[in-house]
């Protein structure tokens, strides 16, 4: 019988993204369902690229079979490189693996060029992926989008196992303002650059309200300067959750447009506020969700066609609230029932 569980994260300090609120989720619904649970963390760092294998390494250096002489009954490893870890019965939920060396390579977000050194260390990667991760008992992923590349990449099967967002029991609906909202980091992958750049082509009385934070915010920042969009772009920053709920509930629609996103929260909280969300066709794990012209609209990712999308809604709010309530109802059926039982495996 399982009575204590492990859950380990890679954790980039004074980063806090989808993937942290995940560990957090995992790790307060199995001490809910009477498991003694524990979070085990080891800082990470991906630059230079040298150093990934290092800190790879310092995961499988890590024997979790027991503690103090007390047996570890089962370990929940998440994204890379956490599954490296060794230990008998080892599960593996993966957010994410080391995306410059898969599905990013080749593109304007991988630093992997075609060298030589940065071809053998792809290999190496790719290679000790399917290694760690054969040796798990059970292999889910957070959606198919990360389980199809499990399988195009390393040849391993995986079971989507879908979750809902740390805010699901609290989002609301309110009235449908004139603002739309970006939430999440402000990293160049998730593309917020596109909404700034659709906002010329929109209504002007519809305002753009950016949460979060993250490297790119000052170049979006600037952006906003070089557009003239300073008196219809608000970038709030970090808020706090009830200030969230706020900006959810108010909004016109959500817009969210990463590039081949592995899951993705913000999907989620915006149906859970009875949101449409406009999304782009190459977003990945989004239009898991998705459904163009039921709960919200897929459209090219270029910002011509998000205007077309924002003006589409502001100008019909009967179909925005249309959309946001079909949201709703696809959004309200994840639920933790039976992902804890799936990870345990009694």
């Amino acid at each position: 019988m399982i009575r204590t569980v492990v859950v380990c994260e890679a954790h980039v300090p004074f980063v806090t993204g989808g993937a942290e609120f995940h560990v957090r989720s995992i790790v307060k619904h199995l001490s809910e369902h009477g498991y003694e649970t524990e979070l085990v963390r080891i800082p990470f760092k991906e630059y230079p690229k040298d150093e990934v294998l290092p800190h790879a390494t310092a995961w499988r250096l890590i024997d979790l079979s027991e503690s103090n002489g007390r047996p570890i009954d089962l370990v929940i490893a998440t994204k890379f490189p956490t599954y490296f870890v060794r230990h008998p019965h080892k599960v593996a939920w993966v957010l994410h693996q080391y995306r410059s060396a898969y599905e990013l390579c080749g593109t304007e977000f991988s630093d992997f060029e075609h060298t030589n050194a940065d071809v053998g260390l792809r290999e190496q990667i790719i290679n000790l992926d399917r290694q760690m991760l054969s040796e798990c008992r059970r292999l889910f992923t957070n959606a198919q989008n990360t389980a199809n590349r499990l399988k195009k990449f390393n040849g391993l099967d995986a079971t989507p196992l879908y979750h809902p967002p740390p805010l699901a029991d609290r989002l609301l609906s309110g009235t449908y303002s004139n603002y739309v909202l970006v939430s999440g980091r402000l990293e160049s992958i998730k593309r917020v650059d596109l909404a700034l750049e659709a906002l010329p082509f929109v209504d002007q009385k519809i305002k753009l309200i950016v949460t979060g934070d993250g490297s790119q915010r000052k170049p979006l920042e600037k952006k906003v300067e070089e557009l003239n969009l300073g008196d219809r772009v608000t970038f709030t920053g970090q808020v706090s959750d009830e200030q969230l709920i706020k900006f959810y509930a108010e909004a016109l629609a959500v817009i969210y447009t990463p590039y081949d996103e592995d899951y993705g929260y913000v999907t989620l909280e915006a149906f859970l506020a009875h949101r449409p969300v406009i999304t782009t066709d190459d977003s990945g794990g989004v239009i898991e969700f998705v459904k163009n012209g039921v709960n919200g609209i897929i459209c090219d990712p270029q910002p011509e066609a998000i205007a077309t999308a924002v003006n589409e809604l502001s100008a019909d709010r009967n179909l925005a609230a249309s959309y946001g309530d079909a949201g709703f109802e696809r959004a309200r059926t994840i639920t933790w029932d039976g992902v804890i039982e799936k990870l345990v495996g009694e």
